[in-house]
């Protein structure tokens, strides 16, 4: 055995239709139907306005080095999310353009960095390609390695399977499993929908009903001071 060096070629990677179940529905309704703990931290943040949705296909790298996200990008498949644990280390790029242009001639869909990219100008005016990343800095990455592919990942505060579905907006990235995934799927797409419904309410001159609002205030007695 060979623990923070070894690599893990194939991964069980979900049925399409379901991971296709939560396009257009927002990260936000997703992570209220899991009880608001599945997201990334915020310090994870969107590098362009692409939209994500994959499968989790994750390594983990020392800080500032990307040998094992050289190995990866040739193993990843179309669909695949290439989810890079990297210390959270903000001294060193991982990645940048040329390999971001590389993974999306392979149909991977996009990157998230725990850890910095370079290149931002560029990355950030992606359409097709999705990246999430802790900051930006131009100083290049080390090759040395160890590293692992395809094992356990803890990235934002979240841990990170291969295989996971994996669901990115402009608010940030929420984490599904998959045997969860299918009644989840209904569940937001209902809340979603509910939230539609109350926007257009709203904008339709109609009202906003919180009776929650004054329940609690009724429980904890407020004053109200004319």
């Amino acid at each position: 055995m060979s623990i923070g060096c070894r690599i893990r070629k194939n991964i069980i990677r979900p049925n399409k239709k379901l991971i296709e179940a939560f396009r257009g529905i927002p990260v936000a309704n997703i992570d209220d139907c899991m009880n608001r703990i599945a997201c990334l931290d915020a310090n994870i943040q969107p590098i362009n306005h692409t939209p994500l949705l994959g499968v989790a296909f994750t390594v983990r790298c020392p800080a500032g080095d990307n040998l094992m996200l050289h190995k990866a990008m040739d193993l990843a498949k179309p669909g695949d999310v290439i989810v890079v644990a990297a210390a959270g280390s903000m001294s060193r790029s991982i990645c940048g353009d040329i390999m971001s242009t590389y993974c999306k001639s392979r149909g991977v869909v996009g990157f998230i960095i725990d850890g910095c990219i370079r290149d931002h100008d560029e990355l950030s005016a992606y359409t097709d390609f999705a990246v999430y990343a802790r900051g930006v800095t131009p100083n290049g990455p080390y090759k040395n390695g160890p590293g692992e592919i395809n094992f356990p990942v803890s990235v934002g505060g979240i841990v990170i399977t291969p295989g996971d579905i994996l669901i990115g907006d402009g608010d940030g990235v929420v984490v599904i499993r998959p045997e969860e995934a299918a009644g989840l799927a209904k569940a937001a797409a209902i809340v979603h929908d509910k939230e539609e419904k109350q926007l257009t309410a709203i904008r339709n001159g109609k009202e906003y009903p919180r009776p929650f609002v004054d329940e609690v205030l009724k429980r904890i007695n407020v004053e109200y001071v004319d």
